[in-house]
């Protein structure tokens, strides 16, 4: 399968056609990611509301997974094969090695619901495996060596992905740490790290005369605790310690966040729904000491994290790559603000409603679902065509 990426294909000088959709990888993995977000919250809706009944879908497990192997890696194998192209002037995969990748995820989406699991288990290892030899032998060719860690962070969501389907095939018996909570905390590694990078930068650059600032020992506090939390659930460290790591990490997110001042950018839409995002990181690790210590169920915690912080960054994301790689003006509009303001509730709702009205916890979900796919329904008509189309500009990619 890995021999599809000898296949890569150097930009063509100018557009030859009206149909762009394998140009760069964030063309297909944008669309597949929003289009499978408004297909699976749904669907997931409707079963935890009991009005459908699908035992191939195993319940939680079978959502905790696709937000995390379908929605989540799709978003980040688009995003990093475009960055990748940036960071290494070097092709990432296009054409029919990125066609055969997409495929191959849409068909592991479809296995996770039949019986075969050996072969759901192949493909969701496969999908992020390839990414990542895609990725790798783009920057191993530019010598672009600060990058490598996203190929094993990519190779450790596969590790994760095929420990899950062995512990949920009972094949082995494993920590319950292994498998979502470390995928999940390899993804929030991945934000914190991009965050650090561009937050600062789209701020500045975004407000005039702001000085959103990168400290060093913030930073490695920053990174270090989320390193530090991916350990302590993979080990399976709780009690005292994990509470004492928690609150540090909170502390330290919330400063890193301070620094950017997002008091300020609140005139620019792509920059302050990226910033709010992040702003869900610190609520995320306070809400889990409240699970912690039995204050509260995991489920706000997670929320805050899957729903707010991972959907807005990942939403923020999608739409302002998007826009500046099919050559259009970095300036959010109606649709995006509506879709930005969609989510936000959605998260709200979600996180808080279980905490202050349990009784509400079906209406809660029914309506942050709603929410969701009223932001993505968004997304997919407004970027469905740009996403189709060559660039605005005319240049390739």
């Amino acid at each position: 399968m890995s021999s599809v990426y000898l296949q890569l294909q150097e930009p063509r000088p100018q557009v030859q056609a009206d149909w762009a959709l394998w140009e760069l990888g964030f063309r297909p993995f944008y669309l597949l990611a929003a289009g499978f977000a408004l297909f699976s919250v749904p669907l997931w809706a409707l079963q935890f509301s009991g009005l459908v009944q699908a035992p191939l879908l195993r319940g939680s497990a079978w959502h905790a997974h696709e937000m995390v192997f379908g929605y989540l890696l799709a978003v980040i194998i688009g995003f990093l094969f475009t960055a990748g192209r940036n960071w290494s002037g070097q092709a990432t995969p296009t054409g029919r090695p990125l066609m055969l990748l997409a495929a191959l995820w849409l068909l592991a989406r479809v296995l996770v619901l039949t019986p075969w699991t050996w072969a759901a288990l192949i493909a969701n290892v496969a999908v992020p495996w390839l990414a990542a030899w895609g990725l790798w032998r783009a920057l191993r060719r530019g010598s672009n060596r600060r990058n490598y860690f996203f190929v094993g962070l990519l190779v450790a969501m596969g590790g994760a992905a095929g420990v899950l389907h062995l512990n949920l095939m009972q094949r082995v018996e494993l920590p319950p740490g292994l498998g979502l909570p470390v995928a999940l905390d390899i993804v929030l590694f991945m934000i914190a790290v991009m965050a650090g990078r561009i937050l600062p930068m789209f701020s500045n650059n975004g407000v005039p005369g702001l000085n959103a600032q990168r400290k060093a020992w913030v930073e490695r506090g920053a990174l270090g605790t989320v390193l530090a939390l991916l350990a302590f659930d993979a080990l399976g460290i709780d009690g005292w310690p994990l509470l004492a790591l928690l609150v540090l990490a909170a502390a330290v997110h919330a400063l890193r966040l301070l620094l950017w001042q997002p008091w300020r950018v609140l005139s620019k839409p792509l920059v302050w729904v990226l910033q709010l995002a992040y702003a869900w990181l610190p609520v995320h690790l306070l809400l889990r000491c409240g699970a912690e210590l039995g204050w509260w169920a995991n489920g706000p915690a997670t929320h805050a994290l899957t729903l707010g912080l991972m959907g807005m960054m990942t939403l923020g994301m999608i739409t302002r790559t998007a826009l500046g790689h099919t050559g259009r003006a970095l300036q959010a509009g109606p649709v995006e603000l509506l879709a930005y303001a969609s989510l936000l509730v959605a998260a709200l709702v979600r996180v808080f409603v279980p905490l202050l009205w349990p009784a509400a916890l079906m209406f809660g979900v029914q309506v942050a679902t709603m929410l969701w796919m009223f932001a993505f329904g968004l997304y997919l008509w407004r970027y469905t065509p740009m996403l189709m189309r060559p660039r605005a500009d005319g240049l390739p990619g």
